[in-house]
């Protein structure tokens, strides 16, 4: 196993602290244990690095512009995802995730490395963008941080970086419809491209039946609407699956939950890098390198750990399986930042407490995802059937006047995907929406809240950091599911009791 690379200065020491707890959370996901994750993690940590000085030291084109790159964190992932294939390949495949190992070896793994104007849609509309306007995509969508820590991380204005924000997710938008346009397609495909555009532009607009059924059919064009379709709170998941691949959702769900963690724990240390002099003398460097990284354990630790622990408790089978599970979360000091030391050696020790990501690839755990993913810790709580008190309200709810949107977003033979958007004309504190399934749907996975569901009852409640919404304002969560034999709209939504409006 390689060493990991030591930082030049302490500017990349504050960026290695920064992206090593990203690295590993999705190289545990990939692995079947600890120990693996830290390999894994340190072998692509390597990869990405020296992949990202090169292309820094690279020959500015003629235009004025370096060669297209993603920004460094996506960067990273990626390269846990070659690692991982390099593995497979190399006869270490044992080492991985069961549900990964048949995705690296599918048609769908082929595209993030074959011909690029076959690659996914954001893939390629985020590497085409300037690296610093990409940056500002990722953390502030993928890695879920609070804008004014984005604004301090990248050096932005945090009175503007909203606007920056905003103006970022329209060009992350035509420059996926560019790249939409110029992947090689089916005739059918060329002739709703003009149409996908227009209507997902607006949220009020509405999509056709011919073009929503061709959604339903066509990973392509599906793929291109969740990257066209600001609105409805999808741009995180497009982001995440499209980029990273296998296991984009879960990742995304452990990085907001590590984002929560981070908020309360405080990062002075890094702060204190952040603000300071890169070209500092090389004893002043070392003791903020080291003073950084000994920070960094603490954080990462508590972050890594809370973001794989399960967010509610599963049915019976859920939970006996998951104890039987040998699998692991990364929980020793050593393996929660890079070292510095050459010589150091990268070990953890076993927790007994099982991973989030335990029932991936166990026996009887259908994934309805049509790119696998490692399991989110949301979809143990998916696991309420039966149990009356999973239906329990949250203390002392709000009623509120509503009307709800609820967005078919993508649809498969056995799975789909939807959003759903709730409008409240009262401020809320705390929020619950339920509704009911009349053709035996399932939830599987749920984003931007917890779920629960008893027969075709589905109750969504809010997530720790959207508690709160304004007077006149929105929430929105998105999930997927399976069905059979139909998949019509759910009806009777409520709003903390109270009956909402169907648009």
């Amino acid at each position: 196993m390689p060493d990991l690379p030591t930082p030049q200065d302490a500017a990349e020491a504050a960026l290695f602290s920064e992206c090593w707890d990203a690295v590993l959370s999705y190289a545990d996901l990939c692995t079947s244990g600890s120990l693996t994750a830290n390999q894994l993690a340190t072998e692509a940590f390597t990869l990405g690095m020296r992949e990202a000085r090169e292309a820094d030291f690279a020959p500015v084109r003629s235009s004025g512009r370096r060669a297209a790159r993603l920004p460094m964190i996506p960067l990273l992932l990626t390269a846990v995802r070659n690692t991982a294939a390099a593995w497979e390949a190399g006869g270490l495949g044992h080492k991985l995730d069961p549900d990964l190992r048949l995705w690296l070896n599918s048609e769908k793994a082929a595209r993030y490395t074959g011909p690029p104007l076959q690659r996914p849609v954001a893939l390629r509309g985020l590497r085409d963008m300037q690296e610093a306007d990409a940056s500002l995509l990722w953390l502030a969508e993928v890695e879920a941080l609070p804008l004014s820590a984005v604004a301090r991380r990248l050096g932005l204005d945090p009175t503007v970086v909203a606007q920056e924000l905003e103006q970022v997710r329209g060009l992350f938008r035509d420059r996926c419809h560019r790249a939409h346009l110029d992947t090689p397609m089916e005739a059918e495909c060329r002739s709703y491209a003009r149409l996908l555009d227009a209507v997902t532009r607006s949220s009020a607009a509405d999509t056709p039946d011919d073009l929503s059924r061709h959604l339903a059919t066509c990973v392509q064009c599906a793929e291109a609407a969740a990257c066209l379709r600001l609105h409805g709170g999808g741009l995180p998941a497009a982001l995440a699956g499209g980029v990273i691949g296998w296991g984009g959702l879960a990742y995304l769900e452990r990085r907001r939950r590590a984002a929560e963690v981070r908020l309360g724990a405080g990062r002075p240390a890094i702060a204190e890098i952040e603000g300071g002099d890169p070209k500092e003398s090389g004893g002043r460097g070392k003791v903020l390198r080291h003073g950084l990284l000994g920070a960094a354990v603490l954080i990462s630790l508590v972050a890594l750990g809370v973001s794989m622990m399960p967010m509610g408790g599963g049915s019976g089978d859920d939970t006996a399986s998951a104890s039987h599970d040998d699998r692991q979360p990364v929980a020793d000091p050593s393996a929660g930042v890079p070292s510095t030391d050459p010589t150091a050696t990268h070990t953890a020790s076993a927790s007994t407490t099982p991973s989030a990501s335990a029932t991936t690839g166990k026996p009887g755990h259908k994934n309805p995802d049509p790119e696998p993913q490692g399991t989110s810790s949301a979809t143990a709580s998916t696991g309420h059937h039966g149990d009356s008190s999973a239906s329990a309200e949250p203390s002392a709810p709000a009623a509120a006047s509503c009307q709800v949107s609820y967005d078919l977003v993508n649809q498969w033979t056995d799975g789909f995907q939807s959003t759903v958007t709730v409008t409240t004309t009262q401020a809320l504190t705390g929020w619950r929406v339920q509704w009911s399934f009349r053709d035996g749907q399932k939830v599987t996975q749920m984003w931007d809240a917890t779920v629960s569901q008893n027969g075709g009852r589905v109750t969504a409640d809010a997530a720790d950091y959207n508690q709160s919404v304004a007077a006149n304002g929105a929430l929105s969560f998105g999930f997927l599911g399976t069905w059979s034999g139909s998949n019509s709209a759910p009806y009777a939504f409520t709003l903390n009791g109270s009956s909402c409006s169907l648009n």
